[in-house]
C-alpha cells in the first residue's frame, strides 16, 4: 500500500490543489452574494429568486464537491507515509484552520439556507466581514504548508 500511495501521489497532490481552488473560489464568492442579495434585491422579486437559485448552485455544484474532493485527496495524503513531518507543528496549525474552514463552510451552508426560505438575519456588513474569513484561514494554511515556520 505504501508503494501505492507514493507513486499516485504526484496526482493526488494536484487534484488536491484543483479542488483547494474550486473550493475557495466558491468560498470567496458566496459571501459575496449574500452582501448583494441582502443590501440590493427585494424579497420576493424575480431578482431574489434569481440570487437564491445562483446561490444554491454554487453551494451544491461547486462548494460542496471542491470541499469533499478537498478532504478525500488531503486525507490521502496524510496518510502517506514520509510527506508529513509529525513531530513539526505546521501540520496542526493547517488542520486547525482547515477544520475552521470546514466549519465556514457550514455557516455558510444554514445562511443559503435562511436566504431560501426568506429567514435572512444578517446585515450586508456582517457579511462583508464574514467574507474575510476564509481569506485569513487561507493565509494560515498556505503558510503552515508553504514556509513551514513552526
Amino acid at each position: 500500500m505504501t508503494d501505492l500511495l507514493l507513486t499516485i501521489y504526484p496526482w493526488v497532490k494536484s487534484l488536491h490543489v484543483i479542488a483547494v481552488i474550486s473550493w475557495m473560489a466558491g468560498m470567496f464568492y458566496l459571501p459575496r452574494l449574500f452582501v448583494y442579495h441582502e443590501e440590493r434585491v427585494k424579497a420576493g422579486s424575480d431578482t431574489d429568486d434569481l440570487f437564491k437559485t445562483m446561490e444554491y448552485r454554487l453551494l451544491k455544484i461547486i462548494i460542496n464537491p471542491a470541499m469533499t474532493a478537498t478532504w478525500i485527496f488531503g486525507l490521502i495524503m496524510v496518510f502517506t507515509p514520509g510527506i508529513i513531518d509529525w513531530s513539526a507543528i505546521w501540520p496542526y496549525t493547517k488542520a486547525a484552520a482547515v477544520l475552521a474552514m470546514s466549519a465556514f463552510h457550514g455557516w455558510l451552508v444554514t445562511r443559503q439556507k435562511e436566504f431560501a426560505d426568506g429567514q435572512n438575519r444578517f446585515t450586508g456588513r456582517q457579511y462583508r466581514i464574514a467574507n474575510e474569513v476564509p481569506t485569513v484561514l487561507m493565509v494560515i494554511i498556505v503558510i503552515s504548508i508553504i514556509a513551514r515556520p513552526f
